[in-house]
């Protein structure tokens, strides 16, 4: 099979014989899922990250970076719309917004919903994960295609430097981890800094989180860490999402000081009728599911509860 994607990274499909795709964690360390594989895709490195995609049998097409599940056709929705749609609601008529990372092109699908928005920038690193989406995902990608998007091709931590104070009204983090250099290069006190300086006051971000399965749960950190920059409000929240590891996923929620910020508590509706780009309502998100996504089994509260 000849890769379609004219670019001059190196790129070689994976052998069509392969049965099963084994994806592990170092977070979950013996543990493996297996995916059975219908048909092999696409094989790239970039000089930043290996990208694959294939057919699965029961999960649509199927996306592992750098070893790790990216998302699946069957639930990527659950992932995007949570992560765009706890700030984009939390706050009433946000026009600017900023998302890191981001690639495939799902969150700006969700973004796209809300009408009050005017500007929508995303920083992404790589240029093959916006081509590869393009060509085996094109309703996930399909986000591109709202004209308030601007595209930037650069590096995160160089981009939020350069961003001028008080910018925008919502930063989405889509690359904020503890597993990968990507990840760890934005994981740091100086980087959150300069989110917090590019938000105006009561502005608001979001970034995913460890899931609170995790035996090495590291999410007290992840909020001591945000809460002397960010000092309006720190909230942890949660979503089930059957293909990461736990079977769960983790978000962190921010504003600076400002105006008032509950997160628990959707000022900013969506209008279910009006979906921007994306083909129909979303399958996930509602008020209720917003607000239940701050209810915290008590185990999670004793750790997190007292910081938010």
């Amino acid at each position: 099979m000849a890769d379609k994607l004219a670019n001059p990274m190196r790129t070689t499909l994976l052998n069509d014989k392969i049965e099963w795709y084994p994806v592990s964690s170092p977070e979950w360390p013996g543990d493996v899922r297996l995916y059975k594989v219908e048909k092999m895709l696409f094989h790239g490195k970039s000089k930043y990250q290996e990208l694959v995609v294939f057919q699965s049998a029961k999960h649509g097409k199927v996306a592992i970076l750098d070893g790790q599940i990216q998302l699946t056709e069957k639930e990527e929705f659950a992932y995007q719309e949570m992560l765009a749609h706890l700030p984009l609601c939390s706050i009433p008529n946000p026009k600017k917004v900023l998302l890191v990372g981001g690639g495939d092109g799902g969150i700006l699908r969700e973004i796209s919903r809300h009408l009050s928005v005017e500007q929508i920038d995303i920083c992404e690193i790589d240029q093959m994960v916006i081509d590869v989406y393009k060509q085996f995902f094109p309703e996930i990608a399909v986000g591109y295609e709202d004209p308030r998007v601007k595209v930037y091709i650069d590096d995160g931590v160089a981009f939020m430097k350069a961003v001028p104070e008080g910018t925008y009204d919502v930063i989405i983090l889509d690359a904020f981890e503890s597993i990968g250099t990507i990840g760890l290069e934005l994981a740091n006190k100086e980087f959150l800094e300069s989110v917090a300086r590019a938000l105006r006051p009561g502005g608001v971000m979001s970034t995913p989180a460890d899931s609170f399965w995790l035996e090495d749960f590291t999410v007290e950190d992840t909020v001591a860490q945000c809460r002397p920059i960010f000092t309006g409000s720190v909230r942890y929240a949660w979503a089930a999402i059957p293909s990461y590891s736990s079977g769960t996923i983790g978000f962190v929620l921010c504003s600076t000081d400002g105006p008032a910020v509950d997160f628990q508590k959707p000022v900013n509706p969506l209008d279910t009728e009006s979906n921007g780009v994306a083909k129909g309502p979303p399958k996930l998100y509602n008020p209720e599911i917003h607000a239940a996504a701050f209810c915290l089994p008590s185990f999670v509260k004793e750790v997190v509860g007292a910081r938010s």
